[in-house]
């Protein structure tokens, strides 16, 4: 009986079934991606970190540093990196890079990709050095030209095109040059107080167990303050890494699946009202409730079990695309396997999704009455009256949700969070619609014009889709202009224009007899130097009379372990900065040199870690030499602004003779003159670094805008679902609409009133939707900016206004293209069907 009664409305409901094709498939293709992101870390691990162990320091290693590493035998390599400036004789450019001398044969596992190939070898024999593929187009820069780092003079070796363990969007932000550590002394850049990181690489036997190594020298490496990592610690931090952004595309496929589960539940309703009639016949017949509701349930199955098949072959396909998408974000290459478990994951929630809002509208036959076959109208007043299985399936659904979301996050109340954030978005997109019918019939008045007063009443009368459409095109268009949002306030507050912070230049590692030079070159390029600040290296010794081998030896500090393992860049001061506010406390200009307790200032969240007050006690090691601080204030700090920022301040007097840099902020007026000033400062000075934070700017914004990119491709799937509703609404209305069209053109309205009434209300439909939209936009972007991020929230003004005009267009375009042909029937035809 299913079959048969589903053939005056297979085709309708084929139509209808596309609405969850791509939520399933997203769920798919995400699933597949996910599988293939986890064998692929499994599988790549070793080349993930390139050894077996990795031994860091921010200083050089010691003689008993050495020694240790030595006594761990194995195979081993060195490496020293620091940031410097690279020089381009040929085209003048220069440009901040990472430098990176090796020596030995890292990395043992992975190898590094370079053009032409056999460029490695060339750069470990110090025939040349390896410069990022990037760098190289970007100054106009080949294979076999010459480069300047310090005081070194050689020639680009190779293209370096892939690094083991690294991904091209650290490539972007740091652009890397690899030269082997022989060559390093000539560049005469590597001083004791340059700030470099000290690396060790070992490779063991494949016999020897990891754990049982990392267990017995753990307090060796505790107490030398050395920084391991190992193979399967950078496997966990990949897989965290990859879990978070697998289980947020994971649930943006969800909110497809969800905007499609409405569209079915939609079509389904459409569906059971064009059948009361013959579902009261056959109650007449005889046939029970039970039998009956199983006849559109069957049929409700089936339209899920069509879309859930078509949904997992469209995400086989998509599932080769992701890792395309994803390349940049992957430090190696993801296969594309296809895993039937997974697919019947998605095809199974897929599935149930669709059940479980079909029943919403089937519950309705359960009381559908026999008289209903005699007496027109006698279900509407029955079906008004409330059902509680209609409640009881509402908690199914939420309950549904709220697994999904829990077992897609990686705490449980992430889960509840976003299950409770979409509930409050469905509501208000569900509510502002019912706003709009109301507003439909108060704002209709005879002195509108005809057309308005049609177009604006299509909005309230009976089988109106109003609901429907604005649910769908509003839940899309918020997602992608959420997602806006988020990317263009990360990148906007990172530097704020204008006002009294509006560097955009700094120079680091300016020793302290070049300062004066430095000084009177930068002025000489007409160059506005806004801010300047010393800075002194030193690490934490002791907390309140307990050392830091102590606590971190034990439980009691309860507080992150790198504020006591970190090196502290600190400075003197006899002012607060002006993006520095004092909270607590005494602030102190000036000491005298045998001060024995010296007055500093912390930042007040470094002082929240080391669980520190005002009044207790710190002694910092200043490069040997032992410092007994108290802590005598406690400052808030803006570190968005671009100036020197610093957790601890001393007063002027103690720190002017310890070794350090200075850090010069400027302000530039445009790139000219900041690569002007660059060259004339590295030429003359090649120790110093410059930092064009425009630039900067410009490659956070790249990396960010590859990270939206893979984001938006995902929330493309619940635009494009959203659209497909928004189709199959206008489809499932679609008699309605020619019933009444061809009633006004027997009336006498002409096909051009008739257009413009059906415009009307597909503009209003979509002004609306773009509104509310902006709105959800707004309140999850400020959310996000500020519980999350902890930034100001500053949207811009004319996208948000061009979202709105174009969602409207979008939603009319949509609307005309599926109404097309309602114009073209004759009036007769419905006429006789009338009678």
């Amino acid at each position: 009986m299913a079959w048969r009664d589903s053939r005056s409305s297979r085709r309708r409901l084929l139509v209808f079934s596309g609405s969850v094709v791509l939520g399933i498939a997203a769920l798919v293709a995400v699933g597949s991606f996910g599988r293939n992101l986890e064998n692929a870390i499994d599988e790549e691990a070793r080349t993930l970190l390139g050894a077996d162990l990795e031994l860091t320091s921010r200083q050089e290693f010691t003689v008993e540093e050495g020694a240790f590493i030595e006594s761990r035998g194995g195979e081993q390599s060195r490496e020293i990196s620091f940031s410097s400036m690279i020089q381009f004789p040929g085209s003048g450019g220069t440009r901040l890079v990472q430098v990176r001398s090796l020596s030995g044969g890292f990395p043992y596992y992975g190898e590094i990709e370079t053009d032409p190939a056999d460029a490695v070898g060339a750069f470990r024999r110090g025939e040349g050095v390896l410069v990022e593929e990037s760098l190289l187009i970007q100054y106009g820069a080949d294979v076999g030209d010459e480069i300047r780092i310090g005081e070194l003079r050689t020639r680009v070796a190779g293209r370096l095109k892939k690094v083991p363990g690294e991904t091209v969007l650290f490539a972007t932000l740091a652009p890397r040059v690899f030269m082997s550590m022989d060559r390093l002394a000539e560049t005469e850049l590597l001083r004791d107080r340059s700030l470099a990181r000290f690396k060790a690489y070992l490779r063991f036997d494949p016999a020897v167990e990891m754990g049982e190594l990392m267990g017995s020298i753990r307090g060796e490496l505790r107490r030398l303050g050395l920084r391991a990592d190992t193979v399967e610690e950078r496997q966990r931090e990949m897989g965290r890494a990859m879990e978070h952004l697998y289980n947020f595309l994971n649930l943006i496929a969800m909110v497809a699946l969800l905007l499609g589960g409405v569209g079915v539940a939609s079509a389904v309703h459409v569906h059971v009202k064009q059948k009361l009639n013959t579902v009261a016949v056959l109650r007449c017949l005889g046939c029970g409730v039970g039998q009956t509701f199983a006849i559109y349930l069957i049929q409700s199955m089936a339209l899920g079990a069509l879309g859930a098949a078509a949904g997992a072959c469209l995400g086989v396909g998509i599932q080769s695309l992701l890792p395309v998408i994803a390349a940049d974000l992957v430090p190696f290459e993801v296969p594309n396997r296809i895993f039937p478990g997974t697919m019947l994951r998605g095809v199974g929630i897929g599935f149930a999704v669709c059940v479980l809002f079909s029943l919403l509208p089937l519950l309705s036959v359960r009381r559908i009455a026999p008289l209903a076959a005699l007496r027109a109208n006698y279900e509407e007043g029955t079906a008004a009256r409330r059902d509680p299985a209609v409640g009881f399936l509402y908690l199914v659904m939420a309950g549904c949700v709220l697994w999904f979301a829990t077992e897609s996050t990686r705490h449980w109340w992430q889960g509840v969070w976003f299950t409770v954030g979409l509930g409050v978005a469905f509501a208000l997109l569900t509510g502002a619609a019912r706003l709009l019918v109301l507003a439909a019939r108060w704002v209709v008045r005879p002195s509108l014009p005809y057309v308005w007063r049609q177009g604006l009443a299509n909005l309230h009368r009976p089988n109106n889709r109003t609901v429907l459409v604005l649910f769908s095109v509003g839940l899309g268009a918020f997602l992608l202009l959420m997602l806006y949002l988020v990317q263009h306030t990360l990148v906007a507050q990172l530097v704020r224009p204008g006002g009294e912070y509006r560097g955009n230049a700094v120079l680091f590692e300016v020793q302290p007899d070049q300062r004066g030079e430095v000084i009177e070159l930068v002025r000489a390029q007409g160059v506005e130097i806004l801010d300047e600040a010393a800075v002194v290296t030193m690490r934490l010794s002791s907390v309140k009379g307990r050392s830091v081998e102590e606590l971190l030896g034990s439980r009691e500090h309860r507080g992150p372990r790198w504020v006591l393992r970190r090196e502290y860049r600190s400075t003197y001061n006899d002012r607060l900065r002006s993006g520095e506010k004092l909270v607590a406390g005494t602030w102190h200009e000036r000491v005298e040199p045998d001060t024995e307790v010296v007055p500093v200032s912390l930042e007040r969240g470094i002082a929240e870690d080391l669980r520190v007050e005002l009044g207790d006690e710190l002694v910092f090691d200043v490069q040997g030499v032992p410092v007994k601080t108290r802590v005598a204030s406690l400052r808030e700090v803006d570190w968005r602004r671009v100036q020197p920022n610093f957790f601890v301040v001393f007063p002027r007097g103690v720190l002017e003779p310890a070794p350090g840099f200075h850090v010069l902020v400027m302000r530039v007026e445009s790139p000219q003159q900041s690569a002007a000033m660059q060259r004339a400062v590295v030429n003359r000075f090649p120790n110093v670094s410059a930092i064009d934070l425009t630039l900067i700017l410009e490659t956070m914004d790249a990396v960010l805008g590859k990270i939206a990119f893979v984001v938006r491709f995902m929330a493309l799937f619940t635009v494009g679902t959203g659209l497909m509703v928004l189709t199959a609404a206008i489809l499932a209305g679609r008699f309605q609409r020619i019933r009444e069209c061809v009633l006004l053109r027997t009336l006498g309205a002409t096909r051009g009133q008739l257009r413009t009434i059906l415009m009307v209300e597909y503009a209003c439909l979509g002004l609306l939707a773009s509104l509310v939209a902006v709105l959800l936009a707004l309140g999850a972007g400020w959310a996000l900016a500020a519980f999350l991020f902890e930034m100001d929230f500053r949207p811009p003004v004319w996208p948000l206004g061009v979202a709105i005009v174009t969602v409207t267009v979008i939603t009319v375009v949509t609307g005309w293209c599926a109404s097309r042909g309602i114009l073209n029937h004759p009036p007769l035809e419905v006429l006789r069907a009338e009678a």
